[in-house]
């Protein structure tokens, strides 16, 4: 790799699935401490004047977008703002920017997989966020990469898999939309598709643009929950018996949750060469890694 690679937010899940991803291929990367309150316009000013990466991967706010249950306005709009300031940044310094995004930029009334066509309309905060982010960052940074992600699985005790298998334990019943579906995308496999896009742009490939990745085989909640479920039994034999189906509208989170979140992966497909992985097959790993850290 002759690009010099900055990671913000290697601390974070999928931040250490890319360094140990990067390890085996002897690929490196810069990856500062971020202050103690964060990464923000000033700091964010500083370490790009001083360091001037060739490429920079944003993952500074990756727990706050893709795995906390619910994340507050005000944090939202901090974010938004240093993004925006990344993106100047990046375009000041001549840096490549590599920024995540998500299915949550879609409402999910469609039943259909979404195509990088389609008009974004987020339903919740954290949607209209991250929309607001992906138009600055094309705005701003035209050398950049939007990489929009499934439902990401990590193995953080307060992710999305973490709460979900607490409350195995601990829950008489539990319940999952059977009409909810999207592409489960075990965080292993996605810091594989960041480090794909990386070795082409290396290559000076102008790929720029907006892309969705998934993993193979869309989902509902509830087959993916159950799933999981026989997977952790392999580790915990107190885990409740089942999960009852219940419909997406009755879920607590539909207001904020697109219904419909399949995402179409043909351009990643066709510009990079990347194909989708299967999802249940890095179930084992992911699990096993959960409940040794546990």
């Amino acid at each position: 790799m002759r690009m010099r690679l900055m990671l913000l937010g290697g601390g974070s899940a999928l931040g250490q699935a890319l360094i140990r991803l990067g390890a085996e291929e002897d690929i490196g990367f810069l990856a500062p401490r971020p202050p103690e309150d964060g990464w923000e316009a000033a700091s964010l000013t500083e370490l790009l004047d001083e360091t001037r990466p060739d490429a920079l991967i944003n993952l500074a706010y990756y727990f706050d977008w893709f795995q906390a249950e619910s994340v507050a306005e005000s944090r939202l709009q901090t974010q938004e703002r240093a993004v925006e300031r990344l993106a100047e940044l990046c375009q000041h310094h001549s840096i490549v920017l590599l920024q995540p995004s998500s299915y949550r930029v879609f409402d999910g009334s469609r039943v259909t997989a979404y195509s990088e066509k389609e008009e974004p309309v987020p339903l919740g905060l954290r949607g209209q966020a991250l929309w607001r982010l992906e138009q600055s960052v094309r705005a701003i940074c035209p050398r950049h990469v939007l990489l929009r992600f499934g439902w990401l699985l990590d193995d953080s005790r307060e992710g999305l898999l973490g709460r979900f298998l607490l409350r195995a334990e601990r829950d008489d019943a539990l319940y999952l939309a059977d009409d909810r579906r999207g592409n489960p995308t075990p965080v292993d496999d996605a810091a594989r598709v960041i480090l794909a896009v990386l070795k082409q742009l290396d290559c000076e490939s102008p790929l720029w643009g907006t892309y969705h990745y998934g993993g193979h085989e869309a989902s509902t909640s509830l087959s993916l929950g159950q799933a999981v479920l026989s997977e952790a039994r392999h580790y915990r034999s107190n885990l409740v018996e089942d999960i009852a189906p219940q419909a997406h509208a009755a879920r607590p989170d539909a207001a904020d949750e697109p219904q419909h979140a399949v995402l179409a992966c043909k351009k990643i497909l066709h510009t990079f060469g990347i194909k989708p992985r299967a999802w249940r097959s890095a179930l084992p790993s992911l699990l096993d890694r959960y409940y040794r850290h546990g």
